[in-house]
């Protein structure tokens, strides 16, 4: 700590320069009401004959020179105001003795200004442009696409920004809550874990939203403003608070010097008397019956208790305090813990102090400079010097030459007495041959005292008879440091009746034992105990005139108790008015002594009377008052604090706290600063103001705050509520307290550190219906006062009204005061709080029916409120036809239907979205209260349901386009478990139920038609999987189904009726579209060629795709899960198989006429015919004159052309594998029995040599190419096969022996695997 005459002369001109600079402004903010009204009243506006005769002033010009001077003189009275209350409040921050800065409370994040939620917006749409470097896959784009349209475009958002109750963690929790469901909703991955995702997108997310600022810069300011909100330090506090109540900085400078603020002596002793102040208040209030209005009577009573027990739990405090704090010495406490002036007399010997109670400990720094005058001694002697306090331990310096005896060797003791003896001698090596000892030259004995010069001097010597050097000093510096407890000393002259009973001069020492004990000592040379003390409990102190008849001394003083009076007198007058001073501050008394010279000095200016009060300043300190008196300052410093009403200065005090608070750059939710809770808090236990004022001020102050639109954390507001409900009402709690920001806490003079408010309020909100079923006998308010004010109910009932008020406003517009779910756990807390308003007592739970009825009005209103805002939002407006027919100005902007449903489907999309958010970010909040979130749900979506009725009865009856709105809701409502089948469920479905049995009933006769008209147009070119008509009907059918598939009808019996009525329809149609095409590929094979020019048509095949296709069909769209109702995909099934089984034996039957029409050809060579015996003589006699071509070999390869395209075309063109094996199988086996019964016909004739080879060709080109197309061998080597391949191979022999060979046509060749065609 500096030494109070320290630096002077430069703050007194730092202080005087900055005060010339401010002298003008506080002058004219002085000025007298009749030089201001003079000078005013010549700004009075005036006539053109002004210059003849002036006129007077107008009552306008009049008034409003009133009004500036009234404004002039509440503003002079503002700052004064503001002047006196930093005044108290620089004391609170230069000596705390109550409270501590809170080192574990929430920390507040910064908050988001207009200007950064811009440029983070920016930053997100330059991600989605592509303009950044990120790199990031489809799913973070679209969940940033999402986040950036929801969230950051919200005008929500931008209202609670503007209110300043967004910070950057709620921006990344927000998205991260928002990304989480995204997350958990993609496929797995292997190797890749959904925390590893979320990671990475967050991650991805900081980038974006720190942009191209350095993250270390972010960081440093982070970390500096974490710094700020946790402990300030003492000038941080002094220019916060100057800040707060706008005082200027040479005025604090005025202030700090002449409150000596850096005076921890005079700040303790200032509290000594503040607190003597207050129990003189209190004993004149129970003297004069002046007590505050009570809720009873018998609390006057405990009012004076429980002010004199505040000013104890006070002095307590103070007593606790280290009285030399920052230091290493320990003083034996004293045991006491009251003032004397409310000391028992029976505690008076336990109070005496003993000699031991004083003992002091002193540090002592010898440093030896040189010794001058040596001239004796040889100059290559070696001399040396010791040192030693009386009673301690003897240092020697280092040698040195008798040429140069300088050392610079510092020596350090500790010793007990205050007068302390210190030697150092002086002496030189003996030469002596039997010298034992050196010799000594000279000593020189010192009585150094904390007050004497601490820089180096010179001292004669006492020098021996060995040394010739009369004149030897010696240059060295002695440094006694104070101990803290030791206030002052010095030599004073001292009379008394119990001590100092002859006048004599006497060292004196004023010892502090605690902060309420002080004893004036007087010791004598090398002792460690006091020849006698003075205990000053008690005394007051004052300057007196000289005494006649003591001889010594020119300054006196005394000091003067009941009884006894011990006149002391000084050697100056500069050493009365330290010692004055020091006196003044160990009594606690309420006089302030005045010293005579400048009692004179003020009288001869007429400023007696207002320095009177003034303290005392240190004597070198009398310029600051001096200057502080100057510039209007004496009168804040001479104040009385117990003459202040404190309370309404600390409500000015706290309201102007808050302001600063809620402007700095902290989302603080109205929460102070550890550092500004810490200096409330001095503040309000220093000067007695009682915690429910303060809390009532409080909530009266957020209120406020809150209605203009600032953002109060709901738990604040519980806090100080259930502070004043449990004053106002008592507190059955036992053995806690209420803290200073409300939560409870243990009782403890320097408990001020707050457990974390928010598990607080989540214990306190658990187990608060417990808490308060619980009751004692002793009733405890929560800051120790069993009194109530009346005013403090009446206001605490106010209050509580506006609070009810201001909640329920607040939940009905929950979504706006509470966006996206923040603050975390608001709306939680507004719950709770209103629950605990609607409390009649703190005992008495309020029935739950009744908080239930209040929330559920609510919620009402937050229905209408929400729709009609998104209703603005989406620009829609409901209006009512009959109105619009009869204004014709509006029938040319009626909105068409088409429009109408487009706004209504748009509204719905905005109303799914609300019930969305509700459900993501404020259901927890309503946990306890789920169904009245659904009552809420259901009011919101009915009076949709008005806007949305009224948009589909204006649609035409042939219009189909409202379904999208009904899968649209349906989707959502059937998803949800609370909405599933609820009142606007049931509604929506009784809506769209008869739309959509005439919908299916309107499909049904459209698909019917089709299916009529489109086979009587039917061409049967393959398209696709069948024809035109069967690829029509099947997606029609398959649509349709899709339709009613996608409306997943929640009622599950009409949803079940649905189902049966579209599989039954696609079974019918189905059924109908295979009929048609039977009888169309019957009639097609009818018409067609017998002989082997017929050919497979692609419409023969496209008639077999058909049924291949409706077979498909018919397992996805008339089969039905339920067991016995697949009768419908049986039923159709079996029509399927009999049909294709129709059309393949029609098919063969075609191929076998095919067939018997050859073989008709050819039994015209039968044996023994007419016509055979002249085919063969004919062909016999040409073909001794021309080549004549081999007869029926023509007839055989037109056959074989037929079946070969016919297999190629049936294999290429029909998509039935199965069909094709089929129809190849009976082929074949018809075929070959037709060629079997034509043989077995002839069994008794012999076959023509022509008939043998068309019948060996057909036979063995029939088995090739059948087996080749992939007829099991089982089938194509049947007996039939046997017998026609034996009966051609024996004609073959019998031909080959007549004819004499069949010309290279053999049986032979069907075995083997040539490639003959």
């Amino acid at each position: 700590m500096l030494d109070p005459s320290s630096s002077e002369e430069e703050s007194d001109g730092i202080v005087e320069e900055e005060s010339k600079e401010a002298m003008a402004p506080q002058a004219g903010s002085r000025i007298s009401p009749s030089r201001t009204s003079e000078s005013s009243g010549g700004l009075a506006p005036s006539s053109s004959r002004s210059s003849a005769r002036p006129t007077s002033p107008s009552p306008s010009a009049v008034s409003e020179e009133k009004e500036d001077l009234e404004k002039l003189h509440r503003e002079e009275e503002e700052r004064k105001k503001k002047l006196q209350l930093y005044v108290f409040v620089m004391r609170c921050i230069a000596y705390p003795f109550n409270a501590k800065q809170p080192t574990d409370m929430a920390r507040r994040q910064q908050k988001i200004s207009k200007q950064q939620l811009q440029q983070t917006k920016d930053r997100f749409q330059a991600f989605l442009n592509g303009e950044t470097q990120i790199v990031a896959d489809e799913a973070f784009i679209n969940a940033v696409q999402s986040y950036s349209e929801v969230f950051l475009k919200s005008d929500r958002v931008a209202k609670m920004v503007q209110s300043g109750g967004f910070s950057a963690n709620d921006f990344r929790e927000v998205f991260k809550r928002h990304i989480e469901k995204r997350v958990r909703s993609l496929p797995e991955i292997d190797g890749l874990s959904k925390e590893t995702v979320l990671s990475s997108w967050m991650a991805k997310f900081d980038t974006i939203y720190r942009g191209d600022e350095d993250p270390r810069k972010a960081q440093q300011r982070m970390t500096a403003s974490a710094a700020s909100e946790l402990i300030l330090s003492k000038d941080q506090l002094y220019e916060m608070f100057q800040n707060i109540l706008g005082i200027k900085k040479f005025e604090h400078q005025l202030l700090y010097q002449a409150c000596q603020l850096d005076n921890l002596d005079e700040q303790a002793a200032q509290i000594r008397r503040e607190l003597d102040g207050r129990l003189q208040m209190a004993d004149q209030i129970a003297r004069g019956g002046k007590f505050p209005k009570f809720v009873s009577k018998e609390m006057e009573a405990m009012y004076i208790e429980e002010l004199k027990s505040s000013v104890n739990q006070l002095m307590a405090n103070l007593e606790s305090m280290p009285v030399s704090k920052g230091g290493e010495f320990k003083l034996q406490k004293l045991k006491r813990g009251h003032n004397t002036s409310i000391i028992d007399m029976g505690q008076e010997d336990e109070n005496t102090l003993s000699k031991s109670d004083v003992v002091l400990s002193f540090t002592l720094e010898v440093v030896i400079m040189e010794v001058v005058g040596l001239k004796s001694l040889a100059p290559n002697r070696i001399v040396y010097c010791t040192m030693e306090v009386e009673g301690g331990e003897k240092l020697q310096t280092d040698q040195a030459e008798a040429s140069k005896p300088t050392w610079g060797t510092q020596g350090d003791f500790t010793t007990t007495h205050p007068l302390p003896a210190v030697k150092v001698k002086l002496f030189t090596e003996s030469t002596g041959v039997l010298a034992l000892e050196d010799k000594e030259l000279g000593r020189v004995v010192l009585h150094p005292t904390p007050n004497s010069p601490k820089q180096s001097e010179l001292h004669k010597m006492t020098v021996t008879k060995a040394c010739p050097d009369q004149d030897l000093k010696i240059k060295l510096a002695i440094r006694m440091d104070k101990p803290q407890n030791m206030k002052h000393c010095g030599y004073l002259w001292a009379f008394g009746k119990n001590v100092w009973k002859r006048w004599k001069k006497r060292f004196f020492v004023l010892v502090q034992v605690s902060q309420y004990t002080f004893a004036m000592c007087s010791y004598r040379e090398k002792k460690s105990e006091p020849q006698e003390l003075l205990q000053l409990d008690g005394y007051t102190v004052d300057y007196s005139d000289p005494q006649p008849g003591l001889d010594g001394g020119r300054a006196f003083f005394n000091a003067v108790k009941e009884g006894d009076t011990v006149i002391f007198a000084s050697d100056d007058e500069q050493d009365r008015i330290l010692w004055v001073q020091a006196m003044y501050r160990a009594t606690g008394q309420s006089h302030k002594p005045v010293p005579p010279t400048q009692v004179q000095k003020l009288n001869s200016k007429g400023g007696a009377s207002a320095q009177m009060d003034a303290p005392i300043s240190q004597f070198s300190g009398l310029k600051d008052a001096d200057r502080a008196q100057k510039h209007g300052m004496d009168e804040f410093i001479s104040a009385n604090p117990c003459s202040y009403d404190h309370a309404s200065l600390f409500e000015m005090l706290q309201r102007l706290t808050l302001d600063h608070r809620l402007n700095d750059t902290f989302c603080c939710l109205g929460w102070f600063s550890p550092g500004q809770v810490f200096v409330l808090d001095e503040y309000c236990a220093r000067n007695g103001v009682r915690g429910c004022h303060r809390h009532l001020c409080y909530l009266r102050d957020l209120l406020e705050r809150a209605e203009n639109g600032a953002i109060i954390d709901p738990t604040l507001l519980h806090y100080s509520f259930a502070f004043c409900a449990s004053h106002v009402h008592g507190n059955r709690e036992g053995s806690s307290y209420w803290g200073p920001l409300g939560y409870e806490a243990p009782v403890s003079p320097q408990s001020s550190q707050s457990p974390d408010p928010q598990a607080a309020a989540k214990r306190a909100y658990i187990f608060k219906l417990r808490q308060r079923k619980k009751s004692f006998q002793s009733e405890k308010r929560p800051d120790g006062l069993s009194t109530v004010k009346v005013d403090e109910k009446e206001r605490f009932e106010d209050i509580k009204e506006k609070l009810r008020v201001i909640l329920e406003n607040h939940i009905v517009n929950f979504r706006y005061f509470f966006p996206f779910g923040r603050p975390e756990g608001a709306l939680k807390a507004t719950l709770s709080l209103l629950e605990r308003v609607l409390m009649k007592d703190i005992v008495t739970p309020v029935p739950p029916e009744e908080v239930k009825g209040v929330i559920r009005k609510n919620l009402e209103q937050a229905a209408q409120l929400n729709y009609q805002r998104i209703k603005d939002y989406a620009k829609i407006e409901v209006e009512k036809g009959q109105k619009d027919q009869k204004d014709p100005e509006n029938v040319g902007r009626l909105v068409t239907p088409a429009k109408k449903l487009e706004e209504t489907i748009r509204l719905a999309e905005l109303v799914i979205e609300v019930l969305q958010q509700n459900q993501e970010h404020h259901a927890e909040a309503f946990a306890w209260w789920t169904d009245l979130m659904v009552e809420h749900a259901e009011n919101f979506l009915a009076l949709y349901a008005i806007d949305m009725d009224a948009a589909l009865e204006i649609q035409s009856p042939e219009s189909w386009d409202s379904f999208p709105l009904f899968q649209l809701l349906n989707d959502f409502l059937r998803t949800d478990y609370y909405l599933c089948n609820g009142k606007f469920h049931k509604h929506l479905q009784d809506l769209y139920a008869p739309l959509v049995v005439r919908y299916v009933d309107l499909m049904e006769s459209s698909i019917a038609q089709s299916i009529h008209k489109g086979f009587e147009r039917e061409s049967w070119e393959p398209v696709n999987n069948g024809s035109g008509t069967s690829e029509d009907l099947f997606w029609k059918l398959d649509a349709l189904q899709t339709f009613i598939r996608d409306l997943h009808w929640p009622e599950e019996e009409f949803a079940k009726h649905l189902e049966n009525r579209i599989k039954l329809m696609s079974s019918n149609m189905i059924e109908n579209c295979v009929k048609r095409t039977r009888m169309a590929f019957e009639s097609k094979l009818t018409k067609s060629s017998k002989s082997t020019d017929f050919r497979i048509s692609p419409s023969l095949c496209t008639m077999f795709n058909v049924m291949v296709d409706a077979k498909d069909q018919s397992a996805k769209l008339c089969a039905m899960e339920m067991g016995q109702e697949k009768q419908f995909h049986s039923q159709i099934d079996e029509l399927i198989e009999e049909s294709v089984k129709d059309m393949i034996q029609l098919l063969v039957a075609k191929f076998v006429a095919i067939l018997e029409g050859v073989l008709a050809k050819i039994s015209r060579y039968d044996e023994g015919t007419l016509f055979s015996s002249f085919l063969s003589f004919t062909v016999k006699a040409a073909s001794k004159y021309v080549d004549v071509p081999k007869p029926g070999m023509d007839v055989a390869d037109g056959y074989v052309t037929f079946m070969r395209h016919s297999q190629d075309m049936l294999r290429e063109k029909v998509n039935e594998e199965v069909y094709i094996e089929r129809l190849f199988d009976q082929w074949y086996t018809a075929t070959m029995n037709l060629l079997g019964t034509w043989l077995t016909e002839r069994m008794d004739q012999q076959l023509h040599v022509y008939q043998l080879k068309i019948l060996i060709r057909i036979t063995k080109k029939k088995y090739r190419d059948f087996r080749l197309q992939g007829v099991l061998d089982s089938t194509l080597n049947s007996k039939m096969y046997e017998t026609v391949r034996n009966r051609l191979t024996v004609e073959e022999a019998t031909a080959s022996v007549r004819e004499g060979g069949m010309q290279g046509i053999s049986m032979k060749d069907s075995d083997e695997e040539d490639e003959e065609d």
